[in-house]
């Protein structure tokens, strides 16, 4: 989700996954894929980096979550190790 502002300085948050286009002419229009349009004060390139900022801290997150030590218990269950028990 990245949050934008409408031309009458309201905040407005966009799942960007449903954008489809951006055009920038020269206000900047967003279509999303349900054919609804929207038109924000930011531009075409603010909207972009926008999306790559809010991307990338969805990988990050997720590469981050599959770097953590896991151990399966006697139960079978998968459980996160402490860094002290991945040490000793």
């Amino acid at each position: 989700m990245i949050q934008l502002t409408r031309l009458n300085g309201s905040p407005l948050v966009v799942n960007s996954d449903l954008i489809k286009f951006v055009e920038q002419a020269p206000d900047t229009v967003l279509t999303l894929v349900s054919g609804e349009k929207v038109i924000v004060r930011e531009n075409a390139e603010e909207v972009l980096n926008r999306i790559l900022e809010f991307r990338r801290s969805v990988l990050q997150g997720f590469q981050l979550a599959e770097d953590k030590p896991r151990v399966t218990s006697v139960t079978g269950a998968s459980e996160e190790v402490s860094n002290q028990q991945a040490e000793g």
